[in-house]
């Protein structure tokens, strides 16, 4: 699956067939985020969240190509991310875009 974030596809003529998306909502457990705490005193990278937002992100466009696959879509175009707290250490990410099937 061609997955673009551009609104067309160079040399593609396409049909839209319609808005995909996936999500997931992820968070870390207590101990991974006491850690994150601690480094807030200090500062840097919260590597532990930074491997979770990764992870969401994965699984979130996963869904959204299982959408688009269900349609018979050859590819996902404008496709973008959206992310949004859902409670403290929660995240939900959110991938979206247009199925299109190239004719």
């Amino acid at each position: 699956m061609l997955i673009v974030t551009t609104e067309n596809i160079p040399g593609k003529s396409y049909q839209v067939l319609g808005f995909v998306k996936g999500s997931t909502i992820q968070s870390k457990h207590i101990g991974k985020d006491i850690g994150a705490g601690l480094k807030n005193l200090v500062g840097g990278e919260i590597k532990g969240y930074v491997e979770m937002m990764d992870e969401s992100r994965r699984i979130a466009t996963e869904r959204m190509v299982a959408e688009a696959a269900n349609l018979g879509a050859d590819a996902i175009v404008a496709t973008r991310f959206a992310t949004s707290s859902i409670m403290q250490s929660a995240a939900e990410v959110m991938a979206y875009g247009t199925a299109v099937k190239f004719v």
